[in-house]
């Protein structure tokens, strides 16, 4: 009997259930945030935000499977025993510290994205929905993605974990991206705000003021904000960007190429009217 072949069908067969399940959360929380939404968003900035963003994961996913980028889970699988975890017994130890540690390095990509500009023409998109909902989860640049996948397959090398172990990282990862992204009220949400990421506090990081929008950078866990200084707690007064929004995909594509800079300077040339 091939225990390899066995033990390959199990991990893909968990990966499916986990996969599923994320898709029923999505259901879930965008039934929950439809009955009772935290903050009421006029209906065509709702229904613009849902139509554009669920437009974007549609297309992005058929790009990146068009560019085969199933590459981090190729990656994994050829550097499995090598990196930093390589030599650790497989179980719940080095499950633990794994996640821990991509999800620090996601947290550090999150910080990168709005630090440096040319990281931030490309993560801005997702910034621009006026609204917040479960769907905002899915806005991104498909730039962005590909550049992410880029860092994650770097980081499955230094780090050197099994294939299945980094598929199963990635869509506790999507669960929780959909979870504070939903625009919904959550019980005690003071309490597990100390330990996880909640609407509450990524609400914040979907500020339109940049100052506010530019903390609570964690995806999973809430203790790299703490331990970095980047945490706030606070309501957002408005949410997107001041000078930049979309309507559709096309739109949202060539929001990478115009930035803030240049829309100011193009204003700075228009005359202004007599008072």
């Amino acid at each position: 009997m091939n225990t390899n072949n066995t033990s390959n069908s199990g991990g893909l067969f968990f990966n499916e259930a986990l996969f599923g399940l994320a898709i029923l959360a999505f259901i879930l929380l965008l039934v929950i945030e439809k009955k009772h939404p935290f903050r009421h968003f006029p209906v065509k900035i709702y229904k613009d935000s849902f139509v554009t963003n669920t437009t974007a994961f549609l297309i992005n996913n058929l790009i990146l499977t068009v560019l085969r980028a199933s590459s981090l889970f190729l990656v994994a699988q050829q550097f499995a025993s090598y990196g930093l975890l390589g030599g650790l017994e497989n179980g719940p130890i080095k499950w633990l510290l794994a996640f821990a540690l991509f999800d620090l390095a996601i947290y550090a990509w999150h910080v990168a994205s709005h630090k440096y500009e040319w990281l931030w023409r490309f993560h801005k998109v997702h910034h621009s929905d006026k609204g917040f909902n479960v769907s905002t989860g899915f806005r991104f640049h498909v730039f962005d993605l590909l550049l992410e996948i880029i860092y994650k397959c770097a980081f499955v090398v230094v780090i050197g974990v099994n294939a299945y172990l980094v598929l199963s990282i990635e869509i506790v990862e999507l669960f929780f991206i959909m979870f504070h992204h939903a625009n919904i009220r959550v019980p005690n949400e003071d309490i597990i705000s100390k330990f996880f990421i909640t609407p509450s506090l990524h609400r914040t990081h979907h500020s339109t003021a940049r100052n506010e929008h530019d903390s609570n950078y964690g995806i999973v866990l809430s203790i790299w904000d703490q331990m970095f200084g980047t945490r706030k707690e606070l309501i957002p007064q408005h949410i997107g960007l001041d000078l930049i929004e979309a309507e559709n995909y096309i739109q949202l594509f060539s929001l990478a190429f115009i930035t803030e800079r240049k829309i100011k300077a193009l204003f700075g040339w228009i005359p202004k009217g007599k008072k």
